[in-house]
C-alpha cells in the first residue's frame, strides 16, 4: 500500500468499528473538561471519572474551586496520582480564570497553554472536544499506533501530531483522535498485542511486529 492508501484503509476501518465515539472523559462544561483532562495525565480515564464525581460536588467551578486549599484538592484527587502537582495546576488555574476571564475558559491554545498545568496535549484537547476546534491531540495510544502503522517514526510526540496532521484530513481530526485512542485500548495495546490479528497493523503493520 502507499501511504495515501494507508491513511484511507485506517479511516474506513476505524470509521466502521466506532462510528460513534464518546468523550472519554466525563464532564459538563468545559471547566470540568480542563479539570479532568488535566487530571488524566499520567492516569487511566477510568480512574478520573471515579474521582472527578467527589472533586466537583465540593466545586465544579473555578470561583468554588478556589474557596478550598490546594490541600484540600489534594487529598480527593491523590488516586490520580501526581496529586501535588495536580492540585496546585488546578487552584492555579482556576484563579487565573475567575481574575483574567471571569470564570470561563478561554478558547485559544495560547491563553489555555499559559494556565498552570496545561501543556499542549490538554489544551488540544479542550480545543478539540469543548470548543469544535480541529485539532489532534497524541496521546500514548495515538504515538503508538501512528508508528505501528507506519505512519509515523515515533521518535516524539511532537513529530507524531505533525506527522498525523499532515496525513489525516482536518475536519476529521477531533473524531479521528479518539477513534485511534478506542482501537489502541481495544485491538492494539502496547502490551499482549497480536499483529496477525489486529485489524490494522495485519495489513499495514511495521515488519518487524511479526518476528518472534
Amino acid at each position: 500500500m502507499t501511504k495515501v492508501e494507508k491513511v484511507e484503509f485506517v479511516i474506513s476501518k476505524l470509521e466502521s468499528l466506532y462510528p460513534e465515539v464518546p468523550v472519554p472523559l466525563d464532564h459538563k462544561d468545559n471547566y470540568t473538561l480542563l479539570v479532568a483532562v488535566l487530571l488524566s495525565a499520567q492516569c487511566t480515564d477510568v480512574r478520573v471519572n471515579q474521582i472527578t464525581p467527589i472533586l466537583f460536588a465540593m466545586a465544579d467551578n473555578p470561583f468554588d474551586m478556589i474557596k478550598h486549599s490546594v490541600e484540600e484538592i489534594k487529598e480527593i484527587i491523590k488516586p490520580c496520582g501526581l496529586s501535588p502537582m495536580k492540585s496546585k495546576g488546578i487552584y492555579g488555574l482556576s484563579q487565573i480564570l475567575v481574575e483574567k476571564f471571569d470564570g470561563k475558559v478561554p478558547n485559544s491554545f495560547e491563553e489555555l497553554e499559559k494556565l498552570p498545568g496545561v501543556g499542549h496535549k490538554t489544551a488540544s484537547v479542550v480545543m478539540s472536544q469543548g470548543f469544535g476546534v480541529p485539532a489532534f491531540p497524541v496521546d500514548t495510544h495515538i504515538h503508538r499506533l501512528m508508528y505501528r502503522w507506519t505512519l509515523s517514526n515515533g521518535k516524539n510526540v511532537v513529530q507524531t501530531e505533525k506527522d498525523a496532521k499532515r496525513l489525516f484530513p482536518k475536519e476529521l481530526w477531533n473524531k479521528l483522535h479518539l477513534q485511534i485512542i478506542f482501537f489502541g485500548r481495544e485491538y492494539c495495546p502496547a502490551r499482549g498485542h497480536h499483529p496477525n490479528t489486529c485489524p490494522i497493523c495485519k495489513e499495514i503493520g511495521r515488519k518487524e511486529l511479526f518476528k518472534n
